[in-house]
């Protein structure tokens, strides 16, 4: 099934009885970032990206905590349909949604401050097509639309700590593990949602620009 398709049903359950449809890894998820925002103190006018916006109701509680500059992309238009509804409902009209493919952004894609993915690396991650490829042009889009020293939160239920590091080490450092519910599994303690804090690399200046 794909995802067109599941956005059409949640929009038409929205139209039908005003419910947004399932919050990707939980509230909890959602507090966890908003929460990393505020101890950071990242200011409210900040640019903010989210990756995979579905619903968009990150970005509802993102303006409902005060952050002003949002903006949320999805390649899938039944997703843009169903966040451009629940912005409306919520009053929210300073949000920004697009219908975008993050692994080809478009030029006006660029300059955000704060990137967040919620289950979209995973998604993409499961593409049967060539998902090593796809990966390698998430990391290349992911550092064309944020700024040098930006921040990156990802949640993922199928990466590890370490392989989200290995994926990320090109141009990115991680700055923190964000704690993440534990399960207990034969006797093993493990966590079945890994969220991290990236923080972009400074850009090198490199030898040609010494030469201008």
């Amino acid at each position: 099934m794909s995802w067109d398709a599941a956005y059409e049903r949640e929009l038409q359950t929205f139209q039908d009885i005003g419910d947004a449809g399932e919050i990707w890894f939980g509230e909890e998820s959602m507090v966890r970032i908003i929460r990393w925002l505020e101890k950071q103190k990242v200011p409210l006018d900040s640019s903010v990206l989210d990756i995979g916006t579905g619903n968009g109701v990150l970005l509802i509680e993102l303006a409902k905590s005060g952050y002003v500059n949002l903006t949320g992309i999805d390649y899938s238009p039944s997703a843009i349909q169903l966040s451009e509804k629940v912005r409306e409902k919520e009053g929210m009209s300073n949000i920004k949604l697009k219908v975008e493919d993050f692994l080809a952004p478009s030029a006006e894609l660029s300059g955000f401050e704060i990137c967040i993915d919620k289950g979209t690396f995973d998604a993409i991650s499961l593409n049967p097509d060539n998902a090593v490829g796809k990966r390698k042009e998430y990391v290349r889009s992911l550092c064309s639309v944020l700024k040098p020293e930006g921040f990156f939160l990802i949640t993922s239920c199928n990466w590890t700590k370490e392989e989200l590091l290995n994926e990320f080490r090109e141009g990115f450092e991680i700055l923190e593990e964000l704690p993440t519910p534990k399960f207990c599994f034969g006797g093993r303690i493990g966590n079945s949602v890994t969220a991290l804090v990236f923080q972009r690399k400074k850009v090198k200046p490199s030898i040609l620009d010494k030469l201008d």
